[in-house]
């Protein structure tokens, strides 16, 4: 990875903090995204990035509005001269059932976790086909599995998984491998507020019998970024400690 240039969404904390450290680790130059409010926690992951003796540099963009996204991915050029491997990690969680869903909560799941892959996608392209790069998906066993009060969350995980089959096959002749990684449950921002009969629950699904972390996941996104993977295109590989079996 020495010298590739990576973005990464939402990747302020959690596993998107994970995925910036394990490449940053592994000599990629790193391009921070998240939206404003989240400032204070990229300015901290810039500096611990730094450290680890790679370029970074962070970007506000709300990966919902195309505008921004084109922006960003300008100002993303003209830091690092080129980029060479997107990670679409950036998502939201409103949960709550269909019956008592608004259109408010449904759309926004969906413009951030499904259409911030395609504003994302779509601006970076150019680019990522110019250098032979790479793209990487994050999906989420819910939208496999489905579960309780998540249908837009399902839905807009789901929706991944075909846009990354899909886009594969249009621009693997292009020598771009495009791959989604789903995990399960693990421990971040979007599951520590679960009850711990709910994680007692989940645990006992999960044939490891425990939560993973996010750096269990970066270690995925590292080896899709590599050219290790470079016969790895339209994949869907699971991360989930065999909750989905």
């Amino acid at each position: 990875m020495e010298n590739k240039i990576v973005l990464i969404t939402g990747s302020s904390q959690g596993i998107g903090r994970a995925i910036a450290l394990k490449l940053a680790s592994e000599k990629a130059k790193v391009a921070l995204n998240d939206i404003r409010s989240q400032e204070e926690n990229l300015r901290k992951l810039k500096e611990e990035v730094r450290s680890l003796g790679t370029e970074v540099e962070y970007f506000f963009a709300d990966v919902s509005n195309l505008d921004e996204i084109e922006k960003m991915v300008e100002k993303v050029k003209e830091k690092f001269g080129r980029l060479d491997v997107l990670v679409n990690n950036a998502g939201i969680a409103q949960d709550k059932t269909l019956a008592k869903m608004t259109k408010n909560e449904w759309q926004k799941v969906i413009d951030v976790n499904l259409t911030g892959v395609f504003n994302c996608t779509k601006a970076s392209l150019p680019q990522i086909i110019q250098n032979q790069g790479k793209i990487i998906n994050m999906s989420s066993v819910v939208g496999q599995k489905g579960n309780f009060g998540q249908t837009n969350y399902a839905a807009a995980k789901a929706g991944i998984i075909g846009f990354t089959k899909s886009l594969a096959k249009e621009v693997g002749r292009f020598g771009v491998t495009v791959n989604a990684i789903v995990p399960g449950f693990i421990e971040t921002r979007l599951t520590k507020d679960l009850s711990p009969e709910i994680k007692l629950t989940v645990k006992k699904l999960t044939a490891l019998g425990r939560l993973g972390q996010p750096e269990e996941v970066a270690n995925l996104v590292a080896f899709l970024a590599s050219e290790q993977a470079k016969f790895i295109t339209g994949a869907v590989i699971n991360i989930d400690g065999g909750l989905s079996i």
